[in-house]
C-alpha cells in the first residue's frame, strides 16, 4: 500500500438558506442542528482534503474560492476575503504548483470555484498550473449541457479553461485510478455523474462523498437538500453507501459541515438509523 498523509484544508465559508439546505425537514428540527441567522441562512464549510499518496499531492476539491464579483459574493454569502484554501495551503508549506492531481466530485461552484483566480485579479485563470483535474465524465456532460434548473450552479469559464489546459481527465467506471489506494464510484441523486472518492487506509476506508452526504446531519437517510436533483435516488444511494461503511467501520469526509470534518458511520439498531461518530482525521493514519 502507498504511504498516505491526510490533511484538512478549509476553503472560504458561505451562508446559504437553511430551508434549501435541508429540503423538506421542518425548520423547527433543522435549526437545532445548525442555527440560522436573521436571514434564515446557515453557515457552511467548503472543505477540502489534501492527501499525499505515494509521493504525489492530491487535492480533493477546491471549495468556492473568490472568483465571484462583490454582488454575487453577497448573494451567495461568501464570508472571507481572498482565497482561504490557498492561504491554508501556504500554511502547510505548499504552493499551488505543488499539487499534482485535483479531484472534483462535481462542478458546482461551491466545490470547484477554487480552481479559478480571484475576481480582483482580472481575467480568470486556473490556480493550479500543473495539476491534472479528474472529473466524472457524466458530470462533465451535465455541466457543459446543464438543465435550466441547475445551470446557475456551473461555471462556463472554468469548463473552457479546463478543456484548453489539456490536463482534464474525464473519469468513468473503466478509468484506471490515479493510485491503487484510490477508487471511484458515481452518484446521480444530487447531480448526474457526481464522483465519490474512496481512499483505502490501513484499517479503514475514507469516502469523500461530496454532496451525497455533505455533513453530519445528512447522514440520517431521509435528510436531503432542496438542491438535489433526484432526492429519492439520493436516499437509495446514501443507504447503499452507509450500510457498507457501517458494516466495515468506514468513515465519511464532510465538505459542508460547519464543525465536523470526518466521522465514522454507525448504525443505531435501537433507533433504526445511521449516525455519525466524529473522528479526528489524524487518527485514521
Amino acid at each position: 500500500m502507498s504511504s498516505i498523509e491526510l490533511r484538512v484544508l478549509e476553503g472560504n465559508r458561505q451562508r446559504l438558506d437553511g430551508g434549501a439546505m435541508f429540503g423538506n425537514v421542518p425548520k423547527a428540527l433543522w435549526s437545532r442542528w445548525i442555527p440560522p441567522d436573521d436571514l434564515n441562512r446557515i453557515e457552511l464549510a467548503c472543505r477540502c482534503l489534501l492527501a499525499r499518496i505515494g509521493g504525489r499531492n492530491f487535492l480533493f476539491e477546491t471549495g468556492i474560492g473568490n472568483f465571484f464579483d462583490p454582488a454575487l459574493r453577497d448573494r451567495y454569502g461568501v464570508l472571507e476575503p481572498g482565497n482561504r484554501l490557498l492561504a491554508q495551503l501556504d500554511g502547510a508549506g505548499m504552493s499551488p504548483e505543488d499539487i499534482d492531481v485535483v479531484v472534483l466530485s462535481h462542478l458546482h461552484f461551491d466545490h470547484a470555484g477554487g480552481m479559478l483566480s480571484g475576481y480582483e485579479e482580472g481575467p480568470a485563470r486556473l490556480v493550479f498550473p500543473r495539476a491534472e483535474v479528474w472529473v466524472g465524465a457524466r458530470q462533465w456532460e451535465r455541466a457543459t449541457s446543464p438543465h435550466l434548473r441547475d445551470r446557475v450552479s456551473f461555471l462556463p469559464a472554468l469548463h473552457e479553461l479546463l478543456e484548453a489546459s489539456e490536463r482534464l481527465v474525464l473519469v468513468d467506471e473503466a478509468t484506471p485510478p490515479p493510485d491503487p489506494v484510490i477508487g471511484f464510484t458515481f452518484s446521480d441523486g444530487h447531480t448526474p455523474g457526481m464522483m465519490l472518492s474512496h481512499i483505502a487506509l490501513q484499517d479503514t476506508e475514507l469516502v469523500f462523498a461530496g454532496d451525497l452526504v455533505p455533513g453530519a446531519a445528512w447522514v440520517h437517510l431521509p435528510v436531503t437538500m432542496g438542491y438535489d436533483r433526484f432526492p429519492e435516488r439520493l436516499i437509495d444511494e446514501k443507504r447503499h453507501l452507509e450500510e457498507r461503511l457501517a458494516a466495515q467501520g468506514g468513515h465519511l469526509f464532510f465538505t459542508h459541515d460547519p464543525r465536523i470534518s470526518c466521522a465514522q458511520v454507525c448504525y443505531n439498531a435501537q433507533k433504526k438509523k445511521f449516525e455519525p461518530r466524529e473522528t479526528r482525521l489524524e487518527a485514521l493514519m
